[in-house]
């Protein structure tokens, strides 16, 4: 048996309230909102590395095809 099961068996109909609780009992943070916060983080995350990579083709092909002129 898993321990996720040992837990489920151990609190019985409190198992599915204990999302709500806090992190620490000092921290006002509960883990469904913690778990938001890391979904939100990561899709920030991807959505910067992907501008990232768009500015980086931009500047590094884009650019010079329209600056060869000048240099001439």
């Amino acid at each position: 048996m898993g321990e996720a099961k040992r837990r489920k068996a151990a609190l019985g109909e409190k198992y599915s309230k204990q999302k709500d609780s806090r992190i620490l009992p000092w921290i006002p943070i509960t883990k469904s909102q913690s778990e938001l916060f890391m979904k939100w983080t990561t899709r920030g995350t991807w959505i910067g590395i992907g501008i990232m990579v768009v500015a980086w083709i931009a500047i590094r092909f884009i650019g010079p095809a329209f600056g060869w002129w000048q240099v001439v």
